[in-house]
């Protein structure tokens, strides 16, 4: 059976920073890319940053470039996103997702992924 287990996420002051983490199991984690996504309220769901496990290529979206990093524990099968200087608009529940597909093709492409996690939640005070 796939499962994502996303965890990490929390209520946070707007300037600090979290590390999301993405624990994949039930398919071969090296063949994969996985991405983060986020739904904030109110607003369709958007990909932030994704990993390729094969060739460790990634993708930021343009409106997390520089505050965000993706890293990737094949060992653990685990990939973390780490989330620096956050602000009010980073809350939203994030969610990770896998894809068969290289980072650099599929990026924040929803309908690539595969299989997606439960999510967790993000909420950042101003």
């Amino acid at each position: 059976e796939v499962q994502l287990v996303e965890s990490g996420g929390g209520l946070v002051q707007a300037g600090g920073s979290l590390r999301l983490s993405c624990a994949a199991s039930g398919f071969t984690f090296d063949d994969y890319t996985i991405g983060w996504f986020r739904r904030a309220p109110g607003k369709e769901r958007e990909g932030v940053s994704c990993i390729s496990n094969s060739d460790h290529s990634t993708y930021f979206a343009d409106s997390v470039e520089g505050r965000f990093t993706i890293s990737s524990d094949n060992a653990k099968n685990t990939v973390y996103l780490q989330i620096d200087s956050l602000k009010p608009e980073d809350t939203a529940i994030y969610y990770c997702a896998a894809s068969f597909h290289l980072c650099r093709v599929v990026s924040d492409i929803s309908d690539g992924y595969e299989y997606w996690g439960q999510g967790t939640q993000v909420t950042v005070s101003s």
